[in-house]
């Protein structure tokens, strides 16, 4: 059995195997903790009623990290100290490109909280260049022999992080986990996953970034935080990363975030753009799409120009489909995506590729992606899924390229939306502020 698997984690084996590991070697403790009338899940956390989660064989298990893999009451959770083996690495960090002198403010004292063991905030505005900001903090990491471990809520995030840090840390073997990954765990000195697989993670990480902090699933997620902080050592430090964080994140992090209110490349952030179509939910029921759509759509693939079209629900995204197969002339130039697609991650990969011209997405795809000189269509902003945050993070996905750094975002609405005048006032409010930070 190799010990790399137990460093820093939580391993769940069958209670017999795990008691013959020598106990001077191994830390262990029950997988689930079997009371009176509830359960307590030591992987994640949780409590729940004992009925209802019982096996055939009277052991009993958790649901709320099933798909993690089960664990249940005949196992024991293993583990073994974090002793950070790793070769010295002089200089980790291969970048040709150059922060501007706001990130470069920003990096510093990003790499001054890692070296102080402080948990911090980066707040920057979508296409600010979070991520790069970050290189220098975690250069110093690596350099010290530190193992760090970048986290994000969805899986379409990670999967556009790890190419972008395995080209600046070449000679960093870096770990790729989330639900949809062929191969199994690995130890890494450098870790990028989703948020739930630090389930399995304790006391594993000196540096901490998590990305994203305010989204679905993370956000106001009491397990996810909890593995978060169990990830992390002690001695360790968090940086949560957002452009849109909550009023509670910024209470909390006051005097100790990171502010950059303007765009790398410095254009201001793309504004929202009323549409109104009074029964646009009627028409999609009845196999039709409002005019404006109509005419949005095929503009956009008469001059073959990429975008992305956010609709609310996922039951929207079939009738949606259907119109465009029967009015759309030629190949399908199009994809309809959503978080339980099986066929999700290489429906993105192909929109990356500039194999199809656009996606017809839910909210899955709001953060986290970039695909050079988008537009952005939402239909139904008024929509009660579509908070503030989602309407600024989807609008964000415009102009992130310096090569286009301008583009159009057009909001369908049925009527007067207060989500959506909200986020035109944030991102006029953000500009405003990018522009004095510039003066």
């Amino acid at each position: 059995m190799d010990e790399q698997t137990f460093w820093g984690r939580l391993v769940p084996l069958p209670t017999a195997v795990a008691r013959a590991l020598p106990t001077d070697q191994f830390q262990q403790q029950a997988a689930i903790e079997v009371g009176p009338s509830t359960l307590h899940c030591n992987r994640c956390q949780t409590d729940c009623e004992k009925s209802g989660h019982q096996l055939p064989s009277g052991d009993y298990y958790c649901r709320n990290c099933l798909n993690l893999g089960r664990v249940d009451s005949s196992m024991q959770l293993v583990s073994q100290a974090e002793p950070n083996a790793f070769p010295p690495t002089p200089n980790p960090l291969v970048w040709s490109g150059k922060l501007t002198a706001q990130q470069q403010a920003c990096a510093r004292q990003v790499q001054r909280g890692f070296q102080a063991h402080r948990n911090q905030l980066l707040w920057a505005v979508t296409g600010a260049g979070k991520t790069e900001i970050s290189f220098p903090g975690i250069a110093w990491a690596l350099q010290h022999g530190l193992r760090v471990a970048v986290a994000a809520p969805r899986v379409d995030v990670c999967g556009e992080l790890y190419p972008r840090y395995q080209a600046v840390f070449p000679t960093i073997p870096i770990a790729l986990l989330h639900g949809h990954t062929e191969t199994g765990y690995v130890y890494r000195q450098l870790t990028i996953g989703t948020t739930h697989q630090l389930l399995r993670f304790q006391a594993a990480f000196d540096v901490l970034i998590l990305d994203e902090v305010d989204a679905f699933p993370y956000a106001n997620n009491p397990m996810l935080e909890q593995a978060a902080h169990r990830a992390l050592k002690p001695t360790g430090s968090c940086l949560l990363m957002t452009a849109t964080p909550s009023f509670r994140l910024q209470r909390k992090y006051q005097g100790q975030t990171a502010y950059l209110p303007r765009r790398f490349h410095g254009h201001p952030l793309p504004q929202i753009n009323w549409r109104v179509a009074f029964r646009w939910r009627k028409q999609l029921q009845n196999g039709q799409l409002p005019w404006v759509l109509r005419r949005l759509i095929h503009a956009k693939v008469q001059d073959r120009h990429p975008f992305l079209l956010f609709v609310p629900r996922i039951r929207d995204l079939d009738p949606i489909d259907r119109y465009l197969r029967r009015h759309v002339v030629g190949t399908p130039c199009w994809e309809t995506v959503y978080a339980g697609d099986p066929a999700r991650i290489n429906k993105v990969e192909r929109m990356r590729n500039r194999e199809v011209l656009f996606l017809v997405t839910t909210t899955i795809l709001e953060r986290g992606v970039t695909f050079p000189g988008i537009d952005v269509i939402i239909l139904g902003g008024d929509d009660q899924v579509f908070s503030v945050a989602s309407l600024v993070q989807m609008a964000g996905r415009v102009g992130r390229k310096s090569t286009r750094p301008t583009g159009q975002v057009d909001c369908i609405v049925s009527g007067y939306a207060k989500n959506v005048r909200h986020a035109r006032h944030q991102i006029a409010q953000m500009n405003r502020k990018g522009a004095c930070a510039d003066a």
